[in-house]
């Protein structure tokens, strides 16, 4: 019994962890960056996709040809070029059949190739396929020896590096992919204006960036749509090769008579899917956060056709078009990062220009050898050209010599001084060659191709001349996705939007009157309408519970409750629970603890700024816009001392010079409002020293006017003392006693 001696042990290699793996994922970093993720410049295509064009070539799947089942092809790739799974595989097929995702499709499918509302195509059993003349063109000259080939991952077949790409696909189709540490996205152009700018940079190779904008005026997406962005930002992102574009739907106003209208979305934005663009609107219907919007229909069928509906006549079509652009899919920005693979097998990010110097450079060395190859087979049929010539004119003898010779090929190779090649092709010609019409048409072939020759060979030996070709072969293909025609005829237009406009929140929320109520155990609700103090009485709530904080509002203010812990917190007044019940308990909606009670609540605008104070008598002013929040997490406004609180937040009247200040102990301060700072977060200077205790409470007003507090009992009266001047002293005093008559709960 055979035994391997061999110990597995001895195949362990003795490395450090980190560069062992750091060495690994480098070659498969490498790997996914040159070889699956980022297209080459000169071509435009991912390994997948060249392989899959590729196979369909060799099926000959050609556009006269009819379709054949997608099975075979996706069987074929992986098969024999892309050793990898199906469902990959046939995706790509799919992406390049789509119209409305390709803006130049490569292929040309039968079947369910999926749609723009998001739905996948059928099973490749299901479908056929076959190419498109963009991909013929795009594949031109391969049986020319334009490119290079390599041996396929097993070394059985031969699939091109590259192809000869006379059509201009990694710009016109655009590209999109994800490698490790980089990335690409090109979006698509206009096959016609890059050939005219191709062209211009053959004749002006210095030209830059602005000159090609002459031609090339911007993305053109399958979709359609509307670039919205300025030209100098158009222009930087093409210099850079880096930048982005905002793209919107396109739409107009549907005139349904007596002044109502729709608006109709005919054209969405290049990779959003329909299906979920009119759940994303209707949610806003749903969800009511666009009043102005009633509902929205999609009356599409060959042709989009979205219907947006108004609430009515009266809403100004384009301000209920801007929110959808600004709150839905309507518009995107489509990014720029014209990442690609160079000549060398580099990734680089590219400008415009550069891109497409080096597609133009290739197609250069494309000319060049395919010219050579040209050569090469009109050298090989001369030679034997010349052979048959020898053989009519030496008829008799050549018939003779295969007659009565048994090596008749040596024979004629000494006597007429002809090579192997000749001497096997004489040998292999048909008897009803042997006419003299025949030897005429041979003579003439011969000056044909010599003619050829000396063109050809001028060509590769003069680059003016080279120019001048190339620049034909542009102006054909140009020709043949020109604007007149219906694949070539511009999708998107490029012009600049106005600028934005400022939405009124009256615009999005139905502005409505309510009455704010938060109580003791912190049950918030808003009722509809201004309530007066008899509406107020006849509020109930639940059992040991009672109103701590009730106040007037509209539903499209903003409300902010300020917490003890010196943190804010900002809700809609159009999200508060309605008047039906006791409300919601308030701290579900923001994220605050149990044990930390609520300072205050009052609506956002209620004055340009607060005075907030802690309980330790520090404290600060505030701008009403620096204290709202963005989440339910709320924002930390004011930072108190380890044991003080927020104990105070009051708005300053803008007419307001001083602050007057009263502790626990009854000792009043009133000091010039200019010696307070002004923060948007801290724990501020000291109003008031205290011996003992610490801030009762704090306000604001006019020192002209006096200071005014309310008298007891439920008279409603009012006190107002003008002669402040005991009391008037600098910030951080102690103060003194009050003015007789002030609340014994020492607040004002």
């Amino acid at each position: 019994m055979p035994t391997d001696l061999t110990d597995p042990f001895q195949a362990i290699v003795d490395a450090p962890f980190d560069s062992a793996l750091s060495d690994r994922y480098l070659v498969y970093a490498l790997s996914t960056i040159t070889a699956r993720s980022l297209p080459d410049v000169r071509d435009g295509m991912k390994p997948v996709h060249r392989r899959l064009l590729w196979a369909m070539r060799q099926l000959r799947m050609d556009p006269s040809t009819p379709y054949k089942k997608s099975a075979r092809v996706v069987g074929e790739v992986i098969g024999k070029y892309h050793p990898h799974g199906d469902s990959s595989v046939y995706d790509a097929m799919v992406r390049l059949a789509q119209d409305f995702s390709v803006r130049y499709p490569l292929v040309e499918g039968q079947g369910n190739f999926g749609n723009i509302d998001g739905d996948n195509a059928a099973a490749f059993r299901y479908t056929e396929a076959r190419l498109t003349q963009v991909a013929m063109d795009l594949m031109a000259g391969l049986d020319e020896d334009a490119v290079g080939f390599k041996p396929t991952y097993n070394n059985e077949e031969q699939e091109p590096e590259l192809f000869p790409g006379a059509f201009p696909n990694l710009l016109a189709n655009g590209a999109a992919g994800i490698a490790v540490g980089m990335a690409t996205n090109i979006p698509p152009h206009n096959a016609a204006e890059l050939f005219d700018a191709a062209i211009m940079l053959i004749d002006q190779p210095e030209a830059d960036n602005a000159a090609l904008l002459e031609h090339i005026k911007g993305p053109d997406f399958p979709t359609g749509g509307l670039v919205v962005d300025s030209p100098a930002a158009i222009a930087e992102a093409y210099a850079t090769g880096r930048g982005g574009f905002r793209l919107r739907a396109r739409w107009h106003v549907e005139d349904l008579g007596r002044g109502t209208w729709n608006a109709i979305v005919t054209e969405i934005p290049y990779g959003i899917q329909k299906g979920k663009l009119i759940e994303q609107i209707a949610a806003l219907v749903n969800d009511k956060k666009l009043p102005i919007l009633a509902d929205i229909r999609d009356e599409s069928d060959s042709e989009i056709r979205i219907v947006i509906e108004p609430r009515s006549r009266t809403v100004d079509a384009d301000m209920l078009m801007e929110s959808l652009f600004r709150m839905t899919d309507l518009e995107v920005r489509f990014s720029l990062n014209l990442n690609v693979l160079d000549a060398t097998r580099t990734p680089r990010v590219m400008s415009l220009r550069q891109a497409l110097q080096e597609w133009i450079a290739h197609q250069f060395i494309v000319l060049q050898r395919r010219t050579a190859h040209r050569l090469s087979k009109i050298a090989d049929r001369i030679e034997l050209l010349d052979g048959y010539i020898v053989a009519y004119l030496n008829l008799d003898r050549v018939i003779e010599i295969i007659r009565t010779e048994d090596e008749p090929k040596p024979v004629m190779i000494a006597e007429f001084e002809l090579n192997d090649r000749q001497a096997e092709a004489i040998l292999n010609m048909r008897l009803r060659s042997l006419r003299r019409l025949e030897e005429m048409e041979l003579r003439k072939e011969r000056e044909g191709l010599e003619a050829e020759r000396a063109g050809l060979d001028a060509l590769l030996g003069s680059d003016a001349r080279q120019r001048t070709r190339l620049k034909k072969d542009f102006a054909k293909l140009r020709e043949r996705y020109g604007p007149e025609t219906k694949l070539g005829k511009r999708r998107t237009t490029v012009a600049e939007a106005a600028p934005a406009r400022d939405i009124p929140l009256d615009a999005m929320i139905e502005r409505e009157p309510i009455t704010v109520i938060l109580s003791q155990r912190g049950w918030i609700r808003a009722m509809k309408g201004h309530l007066d103090a008899a509406g107020l009485a006849a509020l109930k709530f639940k059992d040991g519970d009672a109103a701590l904080f009730d106040f007037t509002a509209q539903t499209t203010d903003k409300i902010v409750i300020a917490a003890e812990n010196g943190r804010f917190f900002t809700l809609g007044a159009d999200k508060l629970p309605g008047g039906r019940g006791f409300g919601e308990p308030v701290r579900l909606m923001i994220d605050l603890d149990g044990d930390v009670g609520i300072v205050g609540i009052f609506r956002a605008s209620i004055a340009e700024k607060l005075l907030v104070a802690a309980s330790d008598g520090r404290g600060f002013l505030v701008r009403s816009a620096d204290i709202l929040a963005e989440t339910r997490k709320g924002k930390t406004v004011v930072t108190p001392k380890l044991g003080a609180r927020l104990k105070i937040v009051r708005p300053v009247d803008p007419e307001a010079d001083y602050v007057a200040a009263i502790g626990d102990n009854r000792r009043l301060l009133v000091f010039p409002l200019a010696e307070l700072a002004e923060l948007s977060r801290g724990q501020g200077v000291q109003l008031m020293r205290f011996r003992d205790g610490g801030l009762s409470d704090a306000t604001t007003f006019v020192f002209a006017q006096g200071l005014s507090w309310p008298m007891g009992g439920d008279s409603g009266r009012t006190r107002t003392e003008t002669d402040l001047g005991p009391w008037r002293a600098a910030r951080g005093a102690a103060g003194r006693m009050p003015p007789n008559g002030f609340p014994r709960d020492n607040r004002f």
